[in-house]
């Protein structure tokens, strides 16, 4: 995991305030042999690389008081490994979060690795590359095909003793960006039953007027794992139109949105628990196939519940309190009891005397559980404030249930009490029945 290479705070480089050149510190990711070639073994290699995003459109205005141009080093060198890329042909949403990845103590993970496109011709003198570029703690996050450009000029190009391929006369690789496929939210929270949409979409340097787009979302969850939409977009008017196969009921893209704006976005209908994983978005368009991966996380808060509303003891007998936790998910939940004697001002844990029920899940996913403590007046003198705290994933703050200690009424005032009552209404009952 490989921040950023600062420059001043916003890690952006302008050329007239069109656009910015962003600076990524990089790996360069090969498979070879694994344990010496022995057992069908395998292991990834990686090696230090520099990514420049050259002219990368903003949204944002940036001030030419925080920009700092880019420098290639001042003497090229054939072991270095620096990708220059333009960028200007297509605009990435919300790219400008990467300028403000270490103002905000975000770190970007850059990988690049080799790539060959569907029916890419063996004699082509361009080469191919693809850049994944995480921002982890919440952003953008996209793949960038990058292709190699001439160096028509070069009378005697340096050579890039890694790769074989031609550098520019100050030491970079120069390559365009061809193709992106993006997503804005990689991780989404919902809750159960609600509506949500997993963002995803692409770019293209160029779109023939006849190209179709393909589109395929998976879904993968604890090992298991399912195609759940596949269409085949068409441009143009052709026999059969566009195809959609989907494999679950209340989701849904858009075929038009994707062909006009590049919107692959799914939309899903009514959450079901059964539907947390991880869904891949992958993109087919001109040769160009890659992809992206959006985490769904689904919660619901419980219900809190506790048999009791206040606590009054009879002869010196222990009482059993029940703090329900009804319907929540995910799983983890944490219960905890606390008493507050009337004659202190803190909170005393009794969470230590409390025992747990095994967790019950129900037919739609969600889990309960009771915690049990038990109160002898002994303990607990009356004004005693008894609490049961409950603490989730889908709560923002532990969710509290309170009831007091209450003193029990002498039994001969009682007694005079219900004495009193039955004599009203005697005479209340007389006197109605007087009048007739």
């Amino acid at each position: 995991m490989l921040k950023i290479i600062i420059f001043g705070c916003l890690n952006a480089l302008a050329h007239g305030l069109e656009g910015a050149d962003v600076v990524l510190s990089c790996s360069l990711i090969e498979e070879g042999g694994g344990m010496g070639g022995m057992m069908g073994g395998s292991h990834f290699t990686r090696t230090p690389a520099t990514l420049v995003l050259r002219d990368l459109p903003m949204n944002s205005d940036l001030s030419s008081e925080t920009i700092t141009p880019y420098n290639p080093p001042d003497t090229p060198n054939a072991d270095d490994l620096i990708f220059e890329v333009i960028v200007s042909s297509f605009e990435i949403p919300e790219a400008e979060s990467l300028l403000h990845a270490d103002c905000n103590e975000q770190q970007v993970i850059c990988e690049l690795s080799q790539y060959v496109p569907r029916g890419t011709n063996p004699d082509s003198l361009a080469s191919y590359f693809i850049g994944s570029i995480h921002l982890e703690g919440g952003g953008i996050s996209f793949t960038l095909v990058l292709q190699t450009t001439s160096n028509e000029n070069e009378k005697a190009p340096l050579i890039q003793s890694k790769l074989n391929l031609p550098l520019s006369q100050w030491g970079t690789l120069l390559t365009d960006a061809v193709f992106v496929v993006y997503s804005r939210s990689p991780s989404v929270v919902a809750s159960i039953g609600d509506d949500v949409i997993l963002d995803c979409g692409y770019k293209q340097r160029d779109t023939p007027s006849d190209q179709n787009v393909g589109l395929e979302w998976r879904w993968q969850h604890r090992g298991n794992g399912r195609k759940i939409l596949d269409m085949k977009a068409q441009r143009l008017e052709t026999e059969g139109g566009t195809q959609v196969h989907v494999e679950r009921d209340g989701i849904n893209a858009d075929s038009a949105l994707l062909l006009r704006d590049g919107n692959a976005s799914l939309t899903m209908k009514e959450l079901k628990v059964s539907d947390e994983g991880t869904y891949i978005c992958t993109i087919s368009s001109a040769g160009f196939q890659t992809q992206q991966i959006i985490q769904l996380h689904l919660m619901q808060a419980p219900r809190v519940l506790l048999n009791e509303k206040n606590v009054i003891f009879q002869d010196e007998l222990p009482k059993k309190l029940n703090c329900h936790c009804e319907r929540y998910f995910p799983l983890d939940v944490k219960v905890e009891w606390f008493s507050q004697p009337p004659t202190q001002t803190e909170s005393i844990s009794l969470t230590e005397k409390a025992s747990l029920s095994s967790h019950q899940q129900h037919s739609d996913g969600t889990f309960s559980l009771t915690s049990f403590l038990v109160i002898r007046p002994s303990e607990q003198p009356p004004g005693t404030v008894l609490t049961c705290r409950v603490s989730h994933f889908a709560l923002q703050t532990p969710k509290d249930i309170s009831l007091t200690v209450e003193t029990l009424e002498p039994a001969g005032e009682y007694n005079w009490m219900v004495l009193a009552t039955l004599v009203l209404s005697i005479l209340f009952l007389y006197q109605a029945l007087s009048r007739y």
